[in-house]
């Protein structure tokens, strides 16, 4: 299965490490040491962070959003 993150790009769950909300400067810092495998796909409006096998993407979507699609919730909270 895949996890569509926002901007058009879906990846596979089976990729996916771990995914936050971006919320303080300490986020800074793991991102800043990361900088070359980051890929914002945000639009200046980071809500999280995706980190898989080989890139970290930021997004507009929330954790938790992210989340709901991974395990196959809809909208009403029906799988």
């Amino acid at each position: 299965m895949f996890l569509h993150i926002g901007q058009n790009i879906a990846i596979p769950l089976k990729d996916i490490i771990v995914i936050y909300d971006i919320k303080n400067k300490h986020d800074d810092n793991f991102l800043s040491s990361a900088k070359n495998n980051i890929k914002d796909i945000s639009k200046s409006s980071p809500k999280s962070c995706i980190v898989t096998d080989n890139k970290i993407y930021i997004s507009s979507i929330s954790a938790a959003t992210l989340y709901n699609r991974s395990i196959g919730k809809n909208f009403y909270g029906d799988e």
